[in-house]
């Protein structure tokens, strides 16, 4: 396995769409695990394959706490959304910002599965913000694109200044 780097906003990679996954193959599961691996050092919740410069539809996600369940979903596709939540969200593409987004609060989605086998599940709260957020990616969205103009420019500063004083 290896850590694959991750693309920071605002890199233009990032607002590419994502091609789907004509098949589930050994280099798609190495993929999986190497999303995986980089997901946990971040450390995150949740990776898209944009994130690390990859545009298929391919997403990671293990929101428990001993980081022991993961899930993949390729060519994800939400096919009902109901409820509408608010929730604090970050993302490893946008480092050390967290802002409150409105989401569904539930919904339904369908997938492959690492394994190639259709997923079909219902889930809520935290997971549900979770995969919509990173199919979000998929489309070359960003969670920051929910936030007036304003703040966005005042998180771009932010980023582009860290990144400055790092080099």
């Amino acid at each position: 396995m290896a850590i694959l780097s991750i693309l920071h906003y605002p890199d233009p990679r990032l607002r590419g769409k994502s091609l789907p996954i004509p098949r589930v193959d050994d280099a798609i599961c190495k993929l999986v695990d190497d999303m995986l691996e980089t997901m946990y050092q971040a450390p995150g919740i949740g990776l898209a394959a944009p994130q690390v410069n990859v545009f298929k539809r391919l997403i990671v996600i293990d929101i428990s706490e001993n980081r022991q369940t993961p899930l993949c979903l390729i060519n994800p596709e939400i096919i009902r959304k109901d409820g509408i939540e608010t929730m604090e969200e970050g993302c490893l593409s946008v480092p050390g910002i967290f802002e409150p987004v409105e989401r569904a609060q539930r919904i339904r989605v369908k997938a492959l599965g690492r394994d190639g086998k259709p997923l079909d599940m219902e889930v809520d709260d935290v997971m549900a913000v979770c995969i919509q957020h990173e199919i979000d990616h998929l489309e070359g969205k960003l969670f920051v694109d929910y936030l007036s103009e304003m703040k966005r420019q005042r998180i771009r500063k932010k980023l582009e200044k860290q990144r400055r004083q790092t080099l």
